[in-house]
């Protein structure tokens, strides 16, 4: 891959990248300060869209419309409504004359975060950004409003190089992606294609590139007993016991699919790729009566080489079967899909733009990108699976993140925005920014 880029224009668009680094950590500070949990994105939408507007970019709004998507392979049933939270994308088109054009890119990210869980376990509020030991800690600091930032600034570091992409450059900012992926799919089908996308997600505890990611399906499970006096219990039915008896069967299930035989190549070396989580419980209604209701929010992952409609056709399997256990004689079983519906992918890590993020970053920051396959999943699964274009997710170092005090390296994120700045201008081109 020969280079696109003189010596002097790597220079200077090294040297604007450095030139913001303070800039870049206020900014990140602005966005962790926005509590963007799910149904509540509207505050970080807003700041990205100003984020865009200082960029000299126009933003506007894509709306996630389910009725517009429900047909299509990568949409999953959402959990909430979407009034309100529109996506946030902006468009760079080449102005002035001169130059030869190059490839289009979108550089995408999303705003959602997970809950922050017990916030008095946080060594400092989990909204309220704290830099500590070179690194800022806050819910969505590293997953991933530090690559937001990045590729932000990334862009402006070549407007101050006196430079501007030679092509297409989209920015897409979406919601959903820690629970359905519909804001990133609903920005896919709204937008042009373009030649490829970045993806700034972060790496676990290192600056990390993506081979691949296993998809994921939500499910819960709610039991209806039969309540009773604590001393009459042989009389009721007890919900939550019976969820336990389903609960087993899932932990099997997991043990089945991470045995050595299922697990694909891409992700041989991993202990235990494939998990079963059980991330939300409730029921019961009082310590002395045996509980009429129980439901549990659990969440499967998919090997690569399956999918997730054969993964769901294993939910409703296994539920069917623990509903035959003794101790839900009685019971009333109620299985319900809604969340990811996502099928796993495999990332093109020789495709042009994965290499040429590779050379960039050893060059930007004198590292390596070290592979990862992913035990969790990512929006690149939409524009890999359904538009067949290369995507070069990769991110910063990020620590803890779904966990007490959440964190990502400042110099690693740096470094990931002096790699995209470089990587764009080569991929795209580069030309004399136009008058502004």
């Amino acid at each position: 891959m020969p280079d696109t880029l003189d010596p002097g224009a790597r220079r200077a668009i090294l040297d604007a990248a450095d030139s913001l680094r303070e800039e870049a950590v206020e900014t990140l500070a602005r966005l962790v300060r926005c509590p963007s949990t799910l149904g509540r994105e509207a505050s970080a939408l807003d700041e990205m869209a100003r984020i865009y507007e200082g960029l000299g970019l126009a933003p506007r709004r894509v709306p996630t419309v389910p009725a517009e998507l429900a047909d299509h392979p990568g949409f999953s049933p959402p959990l909430v409504p979407y009034d309100g939270r529109d996506n946030v994308v902006a468009v760079h088109r080449p102005g002035g004359g001169g130059g030869k054009g190059g490839r289009s890119l979108t550089l995408q990210g999303h705003l959602d975060v997970v809950p922050e869980g017990a916030a008095d376990m946080w060594e400092t509020p989990p909204f309220e950004p704290s830099v500590r030991g070179g690194r800022m800690y806050g819910r969505g600091a590293g997953d991933m409003k530090a690559g937001d930032v990045s590729y932000c600034m990334a862009f402006k570091a070549l407007r101050l190089a006196g430079l501007q992409p030679a092509a297409e450059v989209q920015m897409h900012s979406v919601v959903e992606e820690e629970c359905t992926g519909n804001g990133a799919l609903a920005c896919m089908v709204a937008m042009p294609k373009t030649d490829a996308v970045i993806i700034p997600e972060p790496g676990p505890g290192m600056d990390a590139l993506y081979t691949a990611e296993v998809g994921v399906v939500w499910a819960s499970v709610t039991v209806s007993g039969r309540p009773a006096h604590v001393r009459d219990m042989q009389s009721g039915v007890n919900a939550i016991e019976a969820a336990y008896a389903i609960a087993a069967a899932f932990k099997d299930y997991e043990r089945e699919m991470n045995s050595g035989e299922r697990i694909h190549p891409a992700f041989r070396g991993l202990n235990h790729p494939v998990n079963v989580n059980f991330g939300t419980i409730e029921g019961g209604e009082w310590n002395s009566s045996v509980p009429t209701r129980a439901r549990i929010g659990m969440r499967v992952g998919v090997m690569l080489g399956r999918t997730a409609k054969e993964t769901k056709a294993d939910i409703e399997r296994l539920v069917a079967e623990a509903a035959r256990d003794e101790r839900l004689r009685g019971a009333r079983v109620e299985l319900e899909f809604k969340g990811f519906m996502a099928d796993p992918c495999a990332f093109d890590t020789e495709a042009e733009i994965v290499r040429l993020a590779r050379r960039a970053h050893a060059e930007a920051t004198g590292g390596t990108l070290r592979d990862y396959p992913a035990t969790g999943l990512t929006d690149g699964r939409h524009f890999v699976l359904y538009q067949n274009t290369p995507v070069a997710c990769f991110g910063p170092d990020a620590q803890e993140i779904h966990g007490i005090d959440e964190s990502v390296g400042l110099d690693s994120m740096h470094g990931i925005t002096r790699t995209i700045a470089l990587a764009m201008a080569e991929w795209c081109g580069v030309k004399r920014a136009a008058a502004r």
